[in-house]
C-alpha cells in the first residue's frame, strides 16, 4: 500500500471509530465550560477533577497540530483521565481537598488515580500553554527569565526540544519554577513535577505532550518533526502569567 493510500485509511479508519463511538452529544459534553465526566458519589469539599473548556477550535493549531487529533485528543484520551480519576476518588474514598494536596500525597495513591490523575492535570496545562499564531521569541519577564536561565532563547529552546525528544516512549517535557530558578525536564507517562516521587520538581509553566496520540495521526513517527511545529504555537502570554503567580 502506497505510503498516501496508507495515511488516508487509518484516517479513514478512526474517524469512523471516533463518531461511531463517541457520538455528537460527548463532543458537545467536552466543550462545554462547565465541569464534565464528574462522578456523583463525589463528596462536597473533596478535590474533583474537571476538563477545561478548550480555548480554540479544534482546527485553531493547523498546520501545526491537526483538528482530528485536537478532536481525539481532547474528547477520548483527556475526558477519560478525568472521569477515571474521579472514579478512583470516589472508590478509594481520596478526602484531599487540592490539586496540590492530591499530588503531593500521590506515592500514597493507586496507580488509577496517579495515572489518571497526572493526565487530567497534564492536559488541562497542554490547552492553554498552547494558541492560535503562538510561538516566536517571547518578549517582557518570561523573554527575560529564560535568558537569565539558560544564557539566550535559543539556547533555552535546544534543551527543551532535547529533553523532549530523549524521553523513552511516552511521558512529558517541562519548564518548571522551583526556588526561584527555571529549570528543564521530564517525566514518563502521565507523572508531572508537582508529584512526590517526581525526580523533576516544581510549579509547572510550560508542557509538552510526547505520547504518540498527541501526533501520530499527523506526523507518524517523526517526534522530532511535531516537536519542531509545536514553537509555532505555545502561547508565551499563558506561560508569563503562571510565572508570575
Amino acid at each position: 500500500m502506497k505510503k498516501t493510500s496508507r495515511r488516508k485509511f487509518v484516517h479513514t479508519a478512526i474517524k469512523a471509530t471516533v463518531i461511531s463511538s463517541v457520538g455528537s452529544s460527548m463532543i458537545i459534553d467536552a466543550c462545554a465550560a462547565k465541569p464534565i465526566q464528574n462522578n456523583p458519589a463525589l463528596q462536597p469539599g473533596v478535590l474533583s477533577f474537571a476538563q477545561v473548556k478548550l480555548p480554540y477550535e479544534y482546527a485553531a493549531l493547523e498546520p501545526n497540530i491537526d483538528a482530528m487529533t485536537m478532536d481525539i485528543h481532547y474528547n477520548r484520551h483527556h475526558a477519560a483521565y478525568v472521569k477515571n480519576v474521579n472514579d478512583a476518588i470516589a472508590d478509594e474514598k481520596i478526602s484531599f481537598s487540592s490539586e496540590n494536596e492530591f499530588f503531593t500525597n500521590i506515592s500514597k495513591l493507586s496507580a488509577k488515580a496517579r495515572n489518571n490523575g497526572g493526565g487530567a492535570y497534564n492536559h488541562n496545562l497542554f490547552w492553554q500553554v498552547m494558541k492560535p499564531n503562538g510561538g516566536g521569541v517571547p518578549s517582557g519577564k518570561i523573554g527575560e527569565a529564560l535568558t537569565g536561565s539558560f544564557g539566550s532563547f535559543d539556547k533555552f529552546k535546544e534543551q527543551f526540544t532535547s529533553v523532549a525528544m530523549s524521553r523513552f516512549g511516552s511521558g512529558w517535557a517541562w519548564l518548571v519554577k522551583a526556588n526561584g530558578k527555571l529549570m528543564i525536564g521530564s517525566t514518563p507517562n502521565q507523572d508531572n513535577p508537582l508529584m512526590d516521587l517526581s525526580e523533576l520538581k516544581g510549579t509547572p509553566l510550560l508542557a509538552l505532550d510526547v505520547w504518540e496520540h498527541a501526533y501520530y495521526l499527523k506526523y507518524q513517527n517523526k517526534r522530532n518533526e511535531y516537536v519542531a511545529n509545536w514553537w509555532n504555537v505555545v502561547n508565551w502570554d499563558e506561560v508569563a502569567r503562571l510565572l508570575s503567580l
